[in-house]
């Protein structure tokens, strides 16, 4: 029972934050990047989840007319159609207003709404860029991918605990991000782990 009310409350938790983001993404704002340097990832997937949400409004159109003589089934299918083109929106805001961030003494990588691994400096081993393609899943390994790519590696030199979308809890050592700026990153990582820039980076408004 308690596994079901913690899955239940990560689904609210993640519908709700989906419409925060939303409502960022309206006011050009970000979240979570003052103090810090953003680097972006919406683009990798920005077209696939627009053209997704165009085919959920035709679809909406279309079953408006199919089911105009059915009221009752027309307004649920309605709302179903609504809600759908919504989450799909939702989504692209939250990887707009979500982005990674390298903040003082930490990076923080995210994915929309379901992500948000703070991993510690002095945790990073190594950074570099690399496009991989192609992801088999296995233990310790993180792939934050966008569009089935990611473009930076990051090996850890200890473990980092983070959770799961469903609440599990898992320990990684080697992070793979997709950023559309993977090397401005990897140089910004860089130059972070020698002490060459620890400057207060200009961030945005949360």
């Amino acid at each position: 029972m308690r596994t079901t009310a913690r899955t239940a409350y990560r689904l609210v938790r993640h519908e709700v934050l989906l419409y925060v983001c939303l409502g960022l993404w309206v006011a050009r704002r970000t979240q979570g990047t003052r103090g810090g340097r953003a680097f972006g990832y919406a683009s990798g997937q920005s077209a696939l989840l627009m053209g997704f949400a165009f085919v959920c409004v035709v679809e909406t159109v279309v079953m408006s007319v199919l089911l105009s003589r059915w009221p009752a089934v027309h307004y649920v299918v309605l709302v179903l159609d609504v809600y759908t083109v919504l989450f799909v929106i939702g989504l692209h805001a939250a990887s707009v207003v979500r982005p990674h961030v390298l903040e003082p003494g930490a990076l923080r990588v995210r994915k929309a709404a379901h992500l948000d691994l703070r991993i510690p400096l002095e945790r990073i081993a190594a950074v570099r860029r690399e496009l991989r393609l192609t992801h088999e899943k296995a233990d310790g390994v993180l792939d934050v991918e966008v569009g089935g790519q990611t473009t930076v590696t990051l090996e850890l030199a200890e473990p980092v605990a983070y959770t799961t979308f469903l609440g599990r809890r898992r320990e990684v050592r080697l992070v793979r991000v997709y950023t559309d700026g993977a090397d401005g990153l990897v140089g910004a990582v860089t130059r972070a782990l020698s002490g060459a820039d620890s400057r207060p980076y200009p961030g945005a408004e949360v």
